[in-house]
């Protein structure tokens, strides 16, 4: 079974993000960049299931800026076996990436595609979803266990009530939740082979596919800031405070 990861380069968890005095977007210049966290989580979970017998080959693929080989470097530090990239300088929306590993997908006739269920720079949680759509596989989102049982993923999960067991036929989609598994610490032995490993270049161009952007970001702004807390001296200060002060009641 060969499956399909897709990674994501976005600024590091721990960066505080801040934003461009035009306000057109993030500032992105000398930020410390890596893989999406919800990614290294699906990078995991293939390597998990081709060290199980279960998988016998893992691709990761990215899309964007040829920095992104870092990223793909590190995937493969992990756990996959090769490597494309999907080279453009063009900013990428989830359609446009959906349509690239639609294409990548076929391509190279993966029976699965673990990806993470959004990325933390845009929050969209919407690339899985519209891969699946375009493929017409089933998927299971928000995965928080996933068991391959023959031709089906046995998946669990997350949803507001509690946990949802559900089972979908390969070839499929799963996206990863937080409580998937826990991503290994990668060795300096296996950054070093992961150089040694296959990184294949391509662009949209060659796989047929339109990546125009179709949504324009007008502006972007940090919120508001918050004003500190007060404290009151008991429940009719706080009553007054609410009613004529903040107006809520």
């Amino acid at each position: 079974m060969k499956v399909l990861v897709p990674v994501k380069r976005v600024v590091d968890y721990n960066v505080k993000v801040r934003v461009k005095s035009d306000q057109s977007g993030v500032d992105i210049a000398n930020v410390k960049m890596s893989m999406n966290p919800f990614d290294e989580i699906a990078v995991e979970e293939a390597t998990r299931l081709k060290e199980a017998g279960t998988a016998t080959e893992i691709i990761a693929v990215s899309c964007g800026v040829a920095q992104c080989q870092e990223t793909l470097r590190t995937a493969m530090a992990i756990g996959a076996d090769r490597a494309a990239l999907v080279q453009t300088d063009v900013e990428l929306q989830p359609l446009a990436v959906a349509k690239l590993l639609k294409a990548v997908a076929e391509k190279e006739q993966v029976n699965l595609v673990i990806l993470g269920k959004q990325a933390i720079d845009d929050d969209a949680n919407q690339t899985g979803q519209m891969l699946a759509a375009l493929l017409g596989w089933p998927q299971a989102t928000f995965a928080s266990k996933v068991v391959i049982e023959g031709e089906n993923a046995k998946v669990t999960r997350e949803v507001d009530g509690g946990l949802e067991t559900i089972s979908v036929k390969l070839p499929a989609i799963i996206t990863t939740d937080l409580r998937l598994n826990e991503p290994r610490y990668v060795t300096l032995p296996n950054i070093m082979k992961a150089k040694k490993k296959q990184l294949d270049t391509l662009t949209p161009e060659e796989l047929g596919v339109d990546v125009t952007p179709r949504i324009k970001t007008l502006k972007v702004s940090e919120p508001p800031s918050r004003k500190a807390g007060i404290k009151v001296a008991d429940v009719a200060a706080l009553v007054d405070k609410l009613k004529n002060e903040a107006k809520v009641i």
